[in-house]
């Protein structure tokens, strides 16, 4: 029987990620010839964001151009990966049985959250792709039993994959160039996420503003970050440092597996 696939989180930055020459563009080009092909892919992305747990249930989810003011090559850019339709279903159904209501979305396309880091992974877009929603209004420890929940995925061929990004405050990207070195802020809460990462502790990471360096400062919101207790909760136990750099000084790349 094949080994369960990982469940990843990675950092996705700006759209602009998939053209600018940035070491995390190389790490995402090469990850998806490093891992195990999986048969499909179910994406959790910090840019769909509702009340309640949705997933994509479209045959043939658009493109979404979620963003403004960027080059116009991104907006030529698509990534037409066929709808995860069964994947779909049997998250449902396991969200189900865990007593997390959810719902299907046909009309959903893939955000930038999603196609951003799948385009350099998978830039074939032959691998069915299904989309899962977060929920900024509900809790760390809600998105942290979302993930456990789901976890059956991983021995069913499906690579879990998380985007947003491990420090994630947009108001200060303005102030440095993209290749900045890290300012001292979002390395200490970086290095302090890592740390828990390796370490499985499940904990500090869900109480991430309170017990991380300068959380608030680092995550002004919580969509960036949610994303990363779904994979933890999907890939349970110790995870592993992937990748890690940064973008105009405040971003974080950080990427992690578990599993």
């Amino acid at each position: 029987m094949p080994s369960p696939l990982p469940a990843l989180f990675v950092s996705h930055g700006a759209p602009t990620l998939v053209i600018d020459n940035v070491p995390t563009r190389e790490f995402l080009m090469d990850l998806g010839e490093r891992l195990p092909r999986p048969r499909a892919i179910l994406a959790v992305s910090a840019h769909w964001d509702t009340d309640a747990s949705r997933l994509t249930t479209g045959t043939a989810p658009h493109t979404m151009y979620d963003f403004y003011g960027f080059p116009e090559a991104l907006y030529e850019m698509k990534y037409p990966a066929p709808g995860a339709v069964d994947v779909a279903a049997r998250a449902l159904e396991l969200l189900g049985q865990a007593g997390i209501a959810a719902q299907g979305d046909a009309s959903r396309g893939y955000d930038h959250g999603a196609w951003v880091p799948l385009a350099l992974m998978y830039p074939e877009a032959q691998i069915p792709v299904a989309q899962l929603s977060i929920q900024t209004r509900r809790s760390p420890a809600e998105h942290l039993a979302l993930g456990r929940a789901l976890a059956p995925l991983r021995e069913e061929g499906v690579l879990i994959l998380a985007s947003g990004n491990a420090t994630h405050n947009l108001r200060d990207v303005f102030n440095h160039d993209m290749l900045a070195a890290p300012v001292p802020y979002a390395k200490d809460f970086a290095d302090w996420l890592t740390a828990n990462v390796e370490a499985g502790a499940t904990a500090p990471l869900l109480n991430y503003l309170e017990q991380g360096p300068h959380g608030p400062r680092n995550h002004p919101t919580a969509d960036h970050y949610l994303p990363l207790l779904v994979a933890l909760g999907a890939g349970g136990g110790k995870g592993r440092l992937l990748h890690d750099g940064y973008t105009y000084g405040v971003l974080s790349m950080a990427a992690y597996a578990w599993g």
